[in-house]
């Protein structure tokens, strides 16, 4: 069974998102900040993340450049998904190391879109 790690802050929207997974047969792990997704990924080393970029402390963008950059976890395909939607965001995102950025409020279709696309890469 594929497993997704959910790195976000918001209750409900890693509830929200771990429904829609779940539903299409993934085992879903969830970290609620930056420090301890990345610590999660080191030890659980998951098929996929999912980072959230608003977090308090460590925020999404600094926890994927920590996670791309480090031999243990850098094979672990990233995708950022946050209400941050400009351009820059996007740009700044994927020069950090994330495969694939989604903007808030993502649809299950997008979701599993995004989810396939990336893990057959």
């Amino acid at each position: 069974m594929t497993r997704v790690l959910i790195v976000d802050d918001s209750p409900t929207e890693t509830h929200l998102l771990r429904g829609m997974l779940e539903k299409h047969g993934y085992e879903v792990l969830a970290a609620e900040t930056g420090e301890s997704g990345i610590e999660l990924a080191r030890t659980l080393v998951p098929d996929l993340i999912l980072m959230d970029i608003v977090m308090p402390g460590v925020n999404g963008f600094q926890a994927t450049r920590k996670l791309s950059k480090d031999p243990a976890t850098a094979g672990i395909p990233i995708i950022i998904i946050s209400t941050k939607d400009q351009d820059t965001d996007r740009i700044w995102g994927m020069r950090q190391g994330a495969r694939d950025y989604i903007s808030k409020p993502v649809t299950e279709e997008q979701l599993v879109s995004a989810v396939k696309g990336v893990l057959r890469d």
